[in-house]
């Protein structure tokens, strides 16, 4: 009876030695797991951000390339236009590029435009902008719908009431605005803001 009786402690503290180590284990692994999962989450947003740098990176070669093929001026770059297009063409075109129509800002921004189109094309004669008063007539603004602190119009301009909703740089009034039908084709330079 005595060797029944130690035969039965025995397998009690077996069971309960085995029973505390399997516990012992299940924490232990859940402590791994959760060190895991934070691990992963950690990795993830490392990816994350070396994502976005290499896209930065991306956009800013791109933007260099840019420069390299247009003109640099005061943290812009512009870049002339390989053809004409209509007044939408011509923008749906600057902002695919990554930038907008060109929006001179003060007098010398324009005679950086139209210097830099005089040297990249010579027969061009009137380059859009972007300005435009198509959402309320005789207000003008810009492509992105800021208000104008600088315009440079030529005498008598802008005159095309409803019908001339758009804006271009005249060579042969040396930088003068003008308003025009939209839907005229003309060459454009497009404008990229330089981070």
């Amino acid at each position: 009876m005595a060797q029944t009786g130690l035969m039965i402690f025995l397998l009690i503290s077996l069971l309960l030695l085995d029973q505390t180590i399997s516990q012992a284990s299940k924490f232990k692994a859940r402590k791994h797991s959760k060190r895991r999962v934070k691990e992963k989450d950690d990795l993830k947003t490392q990816i994350d951000k070396l994502w976005r740098e290499v896209n930065a990176l991306k956009e800013i070669q791109a933007l260099q390339s840019v420069c390299l093929r247009g003109t640099k001026a005061h943290k812009k770059c512009y870049l002339m236009s390989e053809g004409t297009k209509h007044f939408h063409e011509a923008n749906e075109d600057c902002i695919a590029k990554g930038g907008t129509l060109a929006i001179p800002r003060n007098n010398e921004e324009t005679n950086i435009l139209r210097d830099y189109s005089r040297k990249s094309a010579p027969g061009a004669a009137e380059l859009w902008l972007g300005v435009t008063d198509m959402a309320h007539e005789g207000r003008f603004v810009d492509v992105n719908g800021m208000a104008l602190l600088y315009s440079n119009w030529d005498r008598a301009q802008p005159n095309g009431g409803k019908r001339e909703n758009c804006v271009f740089l005249s060579q042969a009034a040396q930088g003068k605005w003008v308003d025009e039908v939209c839907r005229t084709a003309k060459r454009y330079v497009c404008e990229f803001l330089i981070p």
